[in-house]
């Protein structure tokens, strides 16, 4: 019985792999999917293929896929990772592209030191080509911006921190 983590980590690379190359065969740029606890999301863009694997039992995690073009700055990754824990932290309740913005011309929604309230929106978050209204989970002061106009955004990363 032993054996049977290490069939679910074979598994689930030979599953992101499989997925990638339906990436690279087609026009599509993202591909995810759940299968009970098993979360698995593979984009490209820019030359580069990038995968999220989220499992309930940590050997089920798969191997990365080689890229052409580094995926992120490990400096990046950390300081996200601890904005994501400020319990200040407004988190993306989708996978989509961020806008900052109302419309491209528009001044942005909330700069760093604007107050805010309960129900302002802060971004706007087009996933399927809906733009999607983010807004302020609780009033305070928005001590700082953690997102780009335009940028993809993950599920569950922090965009703004409000205080």
């Amino acid at each position: 019985m032993a054996s049977t983590p290490k069939k679910a980590a074979t598994a689930d690379t030979k599953l992101v792999r499989e997925l990638a190359q339906i990436l690279n065969e087609t026009d599509l740029t993202e591909i995810e999917l759940e299968k009970g606890s098993l979360k698995i999301r593979v984009a490209k863009g820019g030359g580069q293929v990038v995968q999220t694997v989220a499992s309930a039992a940590p050997t089920a995690a798969a191997a990365p896929i080689p890229a052409s073009q580094p995926v992120a700055a490990p400096a990046a990754k950390t300081e996200k990772a601890d904005a994501s824990a400020h319990p200040g932290a407004v988190k993306s309740p989708m996978v989509g592209t961020v806008y900052t913005r109302p419309s491209p011309d528009a001044d942005a929604f909330v700069k760093v030191g604007d107050k805010v309230k309960e129900g302002d929106t802060i971004v706007l978050i087009e996933a399927m080509k809906t733009f999607n209204p983010i807004t302020a989970p609780k009033s305070g002061k928005i001590e700082e911006i953690l997102v780009e106009d335009a940028q993809p955004v993950e599920f569950g990363e922090a965009l703004f921190i409000i205080v």
